[in-house]
């Protein structure tokens, strides 16, 4: 079989590996258009759209391989000698071209033995053509930092481009000595431009999807602010309601004035309880703690049980209030719901680093299987989110207690002495 015999035999098998490429090229179009229609259907943005196209890929860096027509048509005109070396050179440097840019945008194949092992093979027979052949060939050595830079990232890139483009100069000036320095720089340019241009693509994407993430996340936890807000504000708003509702029911046969003053209570409270609900909702309520302890007293008596607040230490910041505000409100509503006790005890005792919180009553304590409540377990996540903690349990002398401490920064001037406020 004479040469022009095999050539248009591999010619045909290049035709056929063509044909290939396309229909794989159409159906990846198909694909993506498709995808794209359904995100839009959906009214999601499609990935990369804020930057004007879709996400690069090999596809990108395939209209490059166009450098190499110049050889080609040698081939194809019968201007090289020993033309099946070089259309086997062209061949075999394009297959890897296009198997190394495709793994080149997937981080894991990027990085294996197997791309690197191909970019060796390309410099070698990159090399071996242009040494063979000159002339037009030594294009090739472009195309080869175009692939170096999609494959090669990091601290080792300055290094590989230099080494490159001055293996292409060198070749290219063994062969044409006004070449050289022409191939050179235009390896060097295209290596590390490449490298350049796809790292940045990459950053933008990451810094897209971080920004996805944390949207995310502050979407989740404004659910959960807004869930804690809504259990603690409700939860200790409607014992309250029964509480005071019951009272009224106890009192109204024997003395209507004192069911009216409940009843004016429930009234009250219903209205506070809208305020609160619609600065929850707004995300700006602030808590007072000496408004809370007001009433928590008030919440107690109506129970029938005796309550006894202690107070003392600086004034705290607001937000310290806030959050033992927080906590006696779901520590009172527990055990107006659960106790059965006769008498709660509420402590506030602050100091010139801590402030710490004691709510503890006498009744029943703790059952041996309940397992700590939504609402004691949002406090507890809060209080750890600003440096403190929250325990409850049994008592020291039996019934439940609930201690909460925080630090004690941003404390606000004092204006007087410690503060004493027993019930």
């Amino acid at each position: 079989m004479k040469w022009w015999q095999r050539f248009a035999g591999q010619a045909r098998a290049g035709l056929a590996a063509r044909d290939e490429w396309k229909a794989n090229r159409d159906e990846w179009k198909a694909e993506y258009k498709c995808a794209k229609a359904a995100r839009k259907a959906r009214g999601e943005q499609w990935p990369g759209e804020h930057l004007g196209g879709p996400r690069l890929s090999g596809f990108t860096l395939l209209p490059w391989l166009l450098l190499g027509m110049g050889a080609f048509s040698n081939l194809v005109q019968g201007d090289t000698p020993n033309p099946w070396i070089g259309g086997v050179g062209l061949l075999t440097f394009n297959s890897l071209y296009i198997y190394v840019v495709f793994r080149s945008f997937a981080p894991a194949a990027r990085d294996s033995r197997s791309t690197r092992v191909a970019l060796l093979v390309m410099t070698a027979v990159t090399c071996t053509l242009s040494l063979l052949y000159g002339g037009s060939w030594v294009a090739f050595f472009p195309l080869l930092g175009l692939a170096t830079g999609a494959a090669v990232r990091g601290r080792n890139l300055g290094r590989v481009g230099i080494g490159l483009a001055v293996l292409g100069g060198a070749i290219a000036g063994s062969q044409d000595p006004s070449s050289g320095a022409s191939v050179g720089y235009g390896t060097f340019l295209s290596t590390m431009v490449t490298a350049a241009i796809l790292s940045l693509s990459e950053t933008v994407r990451e810094l897209r999807a971080a920004r996805e993430e944390l949207a995310r996340n502050a979407v989740a936890e404004e659910r959960l602010r807004f869930s804690r807000d809504l259990h603690d504000l409700l939860g200790h708003t409607l014992s309250v309601i029964v509480v005071k509702s019951e009272a009224a029911r106890r009192l109204a046969p024997r003395s209507m004035d004192a069911a009216l003053e409940q009843v004016t209570d429930i009234e009250a409270v219903g209205r506070q309880a809208l305020t609160e609900i619609r600065e929850a909702v707004t995300g700006y309520r602030e808590g007072s703690l000496a408004l809370e302890l007001d009433r928590a007293r008030s919440a107690l008596t109506a129970a029938s049980m005796e309550p006894v607040v202690r107070q003392s230490g600086p004034p705290l910041s607001a937000r310290t209030e806030a959050l033992l505000g927080w906590v006696v409100r779901e520590a009172v509503t527990n055990a107006i719901r659960h106790s059965a006790a006769t008498t709660c005890t509420i402590t506030v005792d602050g100091t010139a680093d801590r402030v710490r919180l004691r709510v503890t009553d006498d009744g029943a304590g703790p059952a041996p299987t309940t397992a700590p409540g939504t609402g004691l377990k949002g406090l507890t996540e809060r209080l750890a989110a600003a440096g403190g903690f929250l325990e409850a349990g049994e008592g020291p002398r039996g019934g439940f207690q609930v201690r909460a401490e925080l630090p004690a920064d941003e404390r606000e001037p004092v204006a007087g002495g410690a503060l004493s406020a027993p019930a």
